[in-house]
């Protein structure tokens, strides 16, 4: 584990840049206190970080349950409570990982995976704009083409420059420098780029280029031992028997366990190693972070894609790398919280417009173009439903289109047909029936039965057939009056040999399914 730390550990800097901002914002986004954004972070570095099989994923917590917290302690009427449901839900995800639960995670199409990544960096990229120009006005007159060119009256220059300036570090330091000697490899850019924001920013504060101090990293500084750990907040146990709690740690449960999930399949995806996370390990990793975090204050915990990409772009080997930003985490809360709030948010914005850009690159949209359209149907609607919704709508939606497409294709694959003519001039229509053939191939196999002409002869072959549904049996049952009347003959082709006209089509399948 410790061979490969002079991969991990820059790695697991660029992470804890990426990582503070993103515990903050989070808490902020759902009416938590901001401490508890930092303490899932920390817990999900550490704690999960070691139990967890994953090489390169890291947890903390997520955009995507931001609304559910939100609700959820106004619901429940204050954070105490709602840290009790916490708790539960770590308890209960600790019991999807031994039930195996883990398993449904690989039952996600690929494109609407790479359209959650897609839709996630495209989200990371529009929710930095206003950070990265240091905007000062309302927000939603960024995104709108009326209010874009007045918002430029009340964009800060100094915060904007600096962002600039630190991207081009980035894609510098990304595409060039990081090819040409190893110093450049340990030492990251990001880190770099932050370096240089701190001292931007203490250069100019008394200039016209100024950053403004609400658009600087707001770490709480305690003056001492008792205010930081009086900074801890512990769950009310006094309404365990509560439905309403039990409702929200199921819900908290069910929804971290499934964004976990996909952004496992997600993370061993990008590692350029190709492993294998262990789901239900996974989830009790996951489980038991979760119980910590709420335990003593903390948001629910999954593992985040933003992090884990930023890892794996940043050459981290090992969960050392996100052991190690953990602790990141905890030192700098405790031991230079003033020097962190010296960090420009721009400066973050501008490492964040880099991982989003990785996620959403535009050679991926020409790739799954070029797929077909049951490759970039879900994609793109995935994408879409995440951008316009959110997380859990976009994977929704991709979801059911990718089931549609399933229904779809297994409506066109359920038989074969090859038709020739007899001496006498009537057809011959072969029908070589799939391996598995269900209900969904009702209206197929109906639809070639009533094209089949007067004086015909059917030979259905289902000797590849291993299930046939009850449904598609009693279509073949109802057709046999009106094969009578169109005098329309039937040969059924089986491992048992060739029957003809078969009296009762139920009781031929049912003997079918008997040794010979």
């Amino acid at each position: 584990m410790f061979k490969n730390l002079n991969k991990d550990l820059p790695a697991s800097i660029v992470v804890f840049f990426v990582a503070l901002p993103l515990c903050l914002g989070i808490a902020l986004a759902s009416g938590a206190p901001l401490f508890s954004g930092l303490i899932a972070g920390i817990v999900g570095g550490i704690v999960v970080g070691a139990m967890s099989g994953s090489s390169v994923g890291v947890s903390g917590p997520a955009a995507g349950l931001a609304a559910i917290v939100l609700a959820a302690i106004v619901s429940l009427g204050s954070y105490q409570d709602f840290l009790l449901a916490v708790v539960l839900a770590g308890a209960i995800q600790i019991l999807f990982g031994v039930l195996k639960a883990g398993i449904i995670g690989y039952y996600f199409p690929s494109s609407v995976i790479k359209g959650m990544l897609t839709g996630i960096g495209i989200i990371i990229i529009l929710k930095q704009i206003p950070h990265f120009f240091g905007y000062d006005g309302n927000l939603g007159d960024i995104y709108s083409l009326e209010g874009f060119w007045n918002a430029f009256e009340n964009i800060s220059p100094g915060a904007t420059i600096i962002a600039i300036i630190g991207l081009g570090i980035l894609v510098l330091w990304d595409s060039v420098l990081t090819k040409k000697n190893k110093i450049f490899r340990l030492i990251q850019g990001p880190l770099v780029a932050v370096v240089l924001g701190i001292v931007f920013y203490l250069v100019t504060r008394d200039s016209t280029l100024a950053i403004d101090e609400k658009f600087l990293v707001n770490v709480p500084v305690p003056d001492s031992l008792d205010s930081f750990i009086g900074q801890f907040t512990f769950p009310s146990f006094s309404m365990i028997g509560s439905a309403e709690i039990w409702i929200t740690a199921f819900t908290i449960a069910l929804v971290a366990s499934l964004e976990t999930l996909l952004c496992v399949e997600a993370t061993d995806k990008l590692d350029p190693h190709k492993r294998t996370t262990p789901t239900n390990r996974e989830l009790f990793a996951q489980g038991t972070g979760n119980l910590i975090s709420g335990f003593i204050g903390g948001l629910p915990i999954t593992q985040v894609i933003v992090r884990s990409s930023a890892n794996i772009q940043s050459g981290g080997q090992t969960k050392m790398s996100a052991i190690i930003h953990g602790f990141l985490l905890l030192i700098s809360v405790i031991v230079i919280p003033t020097v962190l709030n010296f960090i420009p948010l721009s400066v973050l914005a501008a490492v964040l417009f880099l991982v989003g850009y990785k996620l959403a690159k535009p050679q991926l949209f020409v790739q799954m173009f070029k797929a077909g359209w049951k490759q970039y149907a879900p994609f793109f609607i995935t994408v879409l439903g995440i951008v316009f919704g959110d997380l859990l709508v976009g994977i929704g939606l991709g979801l059911l289109v990718g089931i549609v497409i399933i229904l779809i294709k297994s409506y066109q694959n359920s038989h074969f047909l090859h038709m020739e003519k007899q001496d006498n001039g009537n057809k011959i229509v072969k029908m070589t029936l799939a391996e598995e053939v269900t209900f969904i191939n009702k209206g197929a196999i109906i639809r070639e039965l009533n094209k089949l002409e007067k004086d015909s002869l059917l030979v259905m072959d289902v000797t590849k057939s291993r299930y046939l549904d009850s449904d598609i049996i009693e279509i073949l049952d109802d057709f046999r009056i009106k094969a009578a009347e169109n005098n329309i003959s039937i040969k059924i082709i089986s491992e048992r040999g060739v029957v003809e006209n078969p009296e009762s089509y139920k009781e031929f399948f049912a003997l079918e399914k008997k040794p010979a």
